[in-house]
């Protein structure tokens, strides 16, 4: 990708090329995509590297309490377990023994929550038993394990740190960044707003064969509302964003409602009944001044992608998140999680069920195009894509991920900034 070239995109509408010119306006290589060596370069710079969200504190809400979660891309599992001092901790999924797994796997999970006996949780080939700090704290036949003293192992920790109710791991043995750091103003830009107040949550998961990025970018634009979700939200929302903002290796935006909206009749009625859909316009009472800073009145939601694949989207009376792990080069599991405030009336419950089904009739459309898109990536017909100006997410999605790939991010010096847009955003040629 090139810098800015103002002669190409003269007589263009150009906005947020021209606000952000580092990022440029030209074609977008497509080889990450398609490449099983860029992929494994991703692996050893990206995901090895970078913190991952793998639980809600809610998820584990007393000592004991644990979470045993898939991480394909590092060829393991990861046990994240509230222990006795109520503190969150990650560890690897492996006997100091002889490498069994602790918390036993079944075929084909994906990830499963469960809760220590005692405290305690005990590798179920020879007995070894580890606490809910990852202590080693019994074995059986001790005396005849030579060369061994108990209290100097246990189980190997994973860097596990909270932020806002979400738990993230780095399986960097020592992480370049702590959390805060790495979130940067980005952290900033989506605290004080209420996670904990929708205890209603609708989870989808599924397996892909397709390339983490594509699969991503289909969420991280409204360019495709006009089309793909013409049957879910017929002229609900505009194609342009507004708010783009770059912080670091993270950014967001704001997706807006076209004026007026138009609603199918059952979804008018949801819409008057409860707060919790993407349509309410009943004012920002739970937002954080950083969010629809200038209140638009057709503001709908948030629309952000924490580096290096998980997207949250804040609206005014729910959220929700999308995670993408990447698995091979053409392989990615994709999961959904919507978050909704608990039904108080019939009505609202019925309400309640109206949106989720909506929304997750929008997730399907939305993931039909995934393996699509990646297949004909790989078929080489074509090398690179060409982006419309308001698809700034993905033209910075590809940059970064290439900025980490060849070491040019410099995570290391320190805090996601917010990157000042240029002026004005509006100027065209």
């Amino acid at each position: 990708m090139s810098k800015l070239d103002e002669a190409a995109i003269r007589g263009k509408k150009a906005r947020w090329a021209r606000a952000f010119p580092e990022l440029g306006a030209g074609p977008v290589d497509m080889t990450p995509c398609t490449d099983p060596a860029y992929f494994e370069l991703e692996r050893e710079k990206i995901f090895m590297k970078t913190w991952w969200k793998v639980a809600r504190v809610e998820e584990l809400p007393r000592p004991g309490d644990y979470k045993v979660k898939r991480i394909d891309f590092a060829r393991t599992s990861a046990i994240i377990v509230r222990g006795r001092d109520n503190k969150i901790r990650a560890f690897y999924n492996v006997c100091c023994h002889r490498g069994n797994t602790v918390i036993t796997e079944t075929p084909g999970f994906r990830e499963f929550t469960g809760r220590a006996k005692g405290g305690a949780m005990a590798c179920r080939f020879h007995g070894w038993v580890y606490d809910s700090q990852g202590k080693l704290i019994h074995v059986p036949e001790e005396e005849h394990i030579l060369c061994f003293q108990k209290e100097d192992h246990g189980l190997t920790p994973i860097a596990c740190e909270e932020w806002n109710g979400f738990v993230f791991i780095n399986l960097d043995p020592e992480p370049e960044t702590s959390l805060e750091e790495f979130l940067g103003d980005y952290g900033d830009h989506f605290s004080n707003y209420p996670y904990e107040g929708t205890p209603v949550c609708f989870q989808y998961y599924t397996y892909l064969d397709a390339n983490w990025k594509p699969c991503l970018d289909a969420f991280a634009e409204a360019y495709h509302v006009h089309t793909i979700h013409a049957g879910s939200f017929p002229n609900v929302f505009t194609s342009l964003v507004e708010n783009a903002k770059i912080f670091g290796p993270h950014r967001t935006c704001s997706v807006m409602l076209a004026d007026p909206g138009e609603l199918t009749p059952s979804g008018a009625v949801a819409n008057r009944i409860g707060v919790f859909n993407t349509l309410n316009k009943r004012g920002q009472t739970r937002l954080p001044p950083t969010l629809n800073p200038d209140r638009r009145e057709n503001w709908c939601f948030e629309l952000s992608v924490m580096f290096p694949s998980f997207l949250l989207h804040v609206l005014e009376g729910s959220w929700f998140t999308h995670h993408f792990w990447p698995i091979a080069v053409d392989k990615t599991l994709w999961e959904g999680h919507l978050y909704l405030p608990a039904a108080t009336t019939h009505s609202e419950r019925w309400a309640l069920e109206q949106w989720q089904l909506l929304q997750r009739n929008a997730w399907l459309e939305d993931t039909a195009t995934m393996e699509d898109t990646s297949r004909a990536l790989m078929s080489g017909g074509k090398k690179e894509i060409y982006l419309h100006d308001e698809e700034v997410l993905i033209r910075h999605g590809y940059k970064v991920v290439d900025d980490w790939v060849h070491d040019r991010a410099g995570m290391g010096a320190g805090m996601a900034k917010e990157t000042p847009r240029a002026e004005p955003v509006g100027a065209e040629s």
